[in-house]
């Protein structure tokens, strides 16, 4: 029997397959005329509209003339069929051979987790099972990036403290006219010296 129930969905499956394949391209009508309207399906409504008529050489509508299979109505594409839950005592309730878990939009991270949890130990399969970090995680990685921060920080401040600074236009006026005069300054000591050393020898 568990060969049997197995084989049930694929072949569900296979059969909605080959029944999208024979289907054709429903358009939206005058698509093809404006480039304003897009290609997807809208509804003509018109009294005299030739596609709500169904009138020939005009494209297909949908009608439930090209309905799936009713075996694989419902069907997720892993062959299982859905059930929501909302809380941890409806995951004992599914089926785990036919049936798969979908987590409500509505249920918290604290919920959440207990669920995923509940359903692993049960082997159900959970289709939108997300994993939560965990604070301390969190906490490790908030903490590691405040390091690099402040390991970049450091390393900028060494580089601005290496590059020499730039003076203004008024400091760089200023600076020119002290120049010269400590110039003649040294110049004149220099002067000195040398007499000095002459009258030394003459005696």
């Amino acid at each position: 029997m568990a060969e049997k129930r197995s084989s049930f969905p694929r072949r569900a499956l296979q059969a909605r397959k080959r029944a999208k394949q024979k289907k054709p391209e429903f358009l939206r009508s005058e698509s093809w005329r404006y480039s304003k309207l897009s290609e997807s399906w809208r509804r003509p409504r018109g009294l005299d509209h030739k596609m709500r008529r169904k009138i020939k050489g005009w494209p297909p509508t949908v009608s439930t003339g090209y309905k799936g299979p009713k075996a694989a109505s419902g069907l997720h594409p892993s062959g299982y069929r859905e059930v929501l839950l909302h809380n941890v005592q409806e995951v004992s309730e599914i089926d785990i051979e036919t049936q798969a878990a979908r987590i409500a939009h509505t249920v918290g991270k604290k919920k959440r987790a207990l669920i995923i949890a509940e359903a692993r130990k049960r082997k159900i399969k959970v289709l939108n099972a997300k994993e939560i970090k965990e604070p301390e995680e969190e906490t490790k990685e908030t903490s590691e990036e405040t390091e690099e921060k402040t390991s970049k920080e450091q390393e900028l401040e060494k580089k601005e403290a290496k590059k020499p600074k730039r003076k203004h236009a008024g400091e760089k006026k200023a600076s020119k006219k002290s120049a010269p005069a400590k110039t003649k300054g040294t110049s004149k000591a220099k002067r000195k010296s040398s007499e000095i050393k002459e009258e030394i020898e003459k005696q």
